[in-house]
């Protein structure tokens, strides 16, 4: 609440300053908003810089022109006329940015796609071009933005994403205007751009519910793929394939797919959020790889998350918030993963057979018998879905 506030107050100032034409006051007070939502906001702070670097100075006492009436520079971002809010979000992320945690399947489709765009030269001596466009297709949380983030970043190029929130606009027909605005600004120079969530403006044009300048949107997108520059890279993201009108699949180079973490990943993504805790929490490390099953990337860092402050500020022992855990996702598990969830506890920890049946729901006769069996957990192969 205390941050809505500050930023009311600061959208207030800035308007004060510029009805009175306080231009220098209004960068001053502009570049003061970068520095200090820098961490709070980095995406507001980004664009404020980037309006900043854009706008030259004039001198002092120069009225404020109308934002629309002078032609803007190129390199400036395309912008909605009605509510002037950016049409793109803009990553320039070094090369050095962290992989994203990718199945090997998944990870030779992504890096076949980045040495293709290494080689455009050779390529083209062959008569051939790279990999045009890709769709990412995975429930959210399993990597698409960041796998797109460091795509970017290992071509040297800058992301831009369609922001929908700013193309989709009130005005009838503007939001045609503003999608084209957007993707001629993306094909002026090499970059990355990434529409996100495509399955809100590019559904199938058989949906009798969409009005029809939702259905010419798919038209735009349609034509924008198809004739798309090799010198950039065209990416959508969504999390509902079954809502794209099947057209759009066809004109994609490639399609990723986004799976749920396979265990191998899972225990790598535990290892990496866990960072200097991993000494603490090391010793869980199987049962949390077995909890997590099914979860995604972001729904596994936000518990660990939860986990290192929890420790950090001494509120919870690391075993407690562990038992914690692991009794709350046995609520979501079957008899048979409830009972390997015991057998794992049972072989992994101290914990008396007596605690792990509180834990998980499971007799300690049955624990007694799957451990004294020898029966190890994941012997009866299940199927769980995502």
């Amino acid at each position: 609440m205390a941050e809505l506030i500050g930023l009311k107050e600061d959208l207030a100032q800035v308007i004060r300053l510029a009805l009175s034409e306080q231009t220098e006051d209004v960068r001053l007070f502009a570049a003061r908003l970068v520095r200090k939502y820098r961490n709070s906001e980095p995406d507001l702070a980004q664009q404020v810089d980037l309006f900043l670097r854009a706008k030259p100075h004039r001198r002092a006492g120069a009225p404020l022109r109308k934002a629309a009436a002078p032609s803007l520079p190129e390199q400036v971002l395309p912008v909605d006329d009605e509510s002037r809010l950016s049409l793109l979000k803009v990553f320039r992320d070094s090369p050095d940015l962290e992989a994203p945690l990718l199945s090997a399947e998944l990870g030779e489709s992504i890096g076949q796609l980045i040495h293709e765009r290494k080689q455009t030269a050779r390529l083209a001596a062959l008569g051939l071009t790279p990999t045009r466009s890709a769709i990412f297709v995975g429930q959210p949380g399993v990597g698409k933005t960041l796998t797109a983030r460091w795509l970017a970043a290992q071509l040297g190029a800058p992301l831009y994403v369609l922001d929908l929130t700013a193309v989709m606009s009130s005005l009838l027909g503007r939001s045609g205007s503003n999608l084209r605005a957007a993707l001629d600004f993306a094909k002026r120079s090499p970059c990355v751009l990434l529409l996100d969530e495509i399955d809100a403006i590019a559904k199938r044009r058989s949906d009798d519910s969409d009005v029809g300048e939702l259905k010419r949107l798919v038209t735009v997108i349609l034509q924008e793929v198809d004739e798309w520059p090799a010198t950039g890279l065209l990416l959508a993201a969504t999390n509902h394939p079954k809502l794209i009108d099947p057209a759009l699949w066809r004109r994609f180079d490639l399609v990723a797919e986004f799976k749920v973490p396979e265990p191998a990943s899972v225990k790598e993504a535990i290892k990496r959020f866990l960072g200097p805790d991993f000494a603490l929490f090391g010793r869980w490390i199987e049962i949390l790889t077995y909890a997590f099953h099914g979860q995604s990337f972001s729904d596994i860092k936000r518990e660990i998350q939860r986990f290192r402050r929890a420790v950090a500020l001494g509120t919870t022992p690391d075993a407690d918030l562990i038992e914690e855990f692991i009794k709350a996702r046995a609520l979501s598990l079957d008899r048979q993963g409830r009972i390997d969830m015991a057998v794992l506890l049972a072989k992994q920890t101290r914990l008396s057979q007596h605690s792990i049946s509180d834990i998980t729901g499971v007799s300690r006769d049955t624990i007694r018998k799957y451990t004294t069996d020898g029966s190890t957990v994941g012997q009866k192969k299940r199927r769980r879905e995502a």
